[in-house]
């Protein structure tokens, strides 16, 4: 309907231009007075021209439509824009017909064309761009965590290579079985004993353990640190211990992983000739090392699974969050407190209890 309103104001202001020129015509031909196509271009808001009997055209800023042009309409559409043609002039000044080209609607809906074309684009472009980030930021994490699976799966290569190879060379054709490297297929065959249990621990919780239970975990502990001993031997590592009897309610598997994987890495990550200090006591156990510390800033992220805030001794990132994973289970409370080239304190408060509220 608006489409039609416009087309009717259109075409009524074409006629009356038309009308009008044809009655200048008239007029200047009547004053003896010659016409000024300029001077009529200046006045009006269309295009126009004139033509004589035969359809020449004789002045105007028409061109390339006469053939296109029936002189027997008044009002046609000629190359998508409406033509008004008036034949008032009768032929003054050779002038049979005045023809007005309309302007206005042909730029104006090409001027909305163009708009709505670089809207969608400009629309277009930020919806791909905000398309593009919000796909980056769902598929980051899952890139992420396809690099920490990665370089676990790696990690966990290297780690098992290690204890191997060592096996295999103390059992290789010509090796005598002597004590030296009965001990470093034991230390071997022990630290891959550790790795299997740590991952089954991990990965396969369902797994059925024994039920919590109060335990003597001094007398685990004490156990536990005999086998690190002999591993500590080897960087002329320090362990010392202030252990007293302590009964906790927890599982031997859970809490045997807990200590050998706070030890582990305070033997790992030491430096040769540092100490190691085991404490079990008021209800506390604290592990501390004279090793290559923790940045402040990766402290945050050393429980999550596969995190290294280091590339340094191997590692593959699973035993902190075992670590985690039990303390949550059992409600202790651990607290770490590292520096760095000095050393790391674990401490673990096996009594703790969550505020209620």
């Amino acid at each position: 309907m608006e489409s039609n309103l416009y087309y009717d104001l259109i075409t009524s202001n074409m006629k009356s231009v038309a009308s009008k020129i044809s009655s200048t015509i008239i007029y200047a031909h009547m004053t003896n007075q010659k016409i000024s196509p300029e001077k009529i271009k200046k006045n009006i808001d269309f295009d126009f021209a004139l033509f004589n009997v035969d359809h020449e055209k004789l002045a105007g800023d028409i061109n390339n439509i006469e053939t296109k042009l029936d002189f027997r309409k008044d009002i046609q559409k000629v190359n998508n824009t409406y033509v008004v043609i008036d034949d008032s002039a009768l032929g003054h000044l050779g002038v049979n017909y005045v023809v007005i080209k309309e302007t206005i609607l042909h730029k104006k809906i090409s001027k909305l064309r163009n708009k709505i074309l670089i809207s969608f684009f400009l629309i277009f472009s930020f919806i791909s761009l905000i398309g593009f980030y919000l796909a980056k930021m769902f598929i980051k994490p899952i890139t992420n965590e396809r690099i920490k699976l990665n370089n676990f799966i790696k990690d966990t290569t290297h780690e098992l290579n290690t204890p191997i190879t060592a096996i295999l060379m103390c059992t290789s054709k010509g090796s005598s079985l002597n004590e030296k490297n009965l001990q470093r297929i034991n230390l071997s065959a022990k630290r891959i004993s550790e790795i299997y249990k740590d991952m089954i621990f991990l990965f396969l919780q369902d797994k059925k353990r024994d039920l919590p239970q109060e335990l003597r975990i001094d007398k685990i502990l004490n156990e536990q640190i005999e086998y690190f001993k002999a591993l500590a031997s080897k960087k002329r590592i320090t362990i010392t211990t202030t252990i007293e009897p302590t009964s906790y309610v927890i599982d031997k598997e859970s809490f045997i992983r807990l200590s050998n994987n706070l030890i582990s890495n305070a033997i790992k990550y030491n430096k040769i000739n540092g100490t190691v200090d085991i404490i079990l006591k008021n209800n506390q156990l604290i592990v501390k090392d004279s090793g290559i510390g923790i940045d402040k800033k990766y402290l945050k992220d050393i429980f999550k699974r596969f995190y290294r805030a280091n590339d340094v001794q191997g590692g593959f990132g699973i035993g902190l969050n075992i670590v985690y994973t039990i303390c949550k289970q059992f409600n202790i409370k651990v607290d770490v407190d590292s520096k760095q080239n000095i050393g790391t304190i674990f401490t673990l408060n096996l009594n703790y209890t969550k505020n209620p509220h």
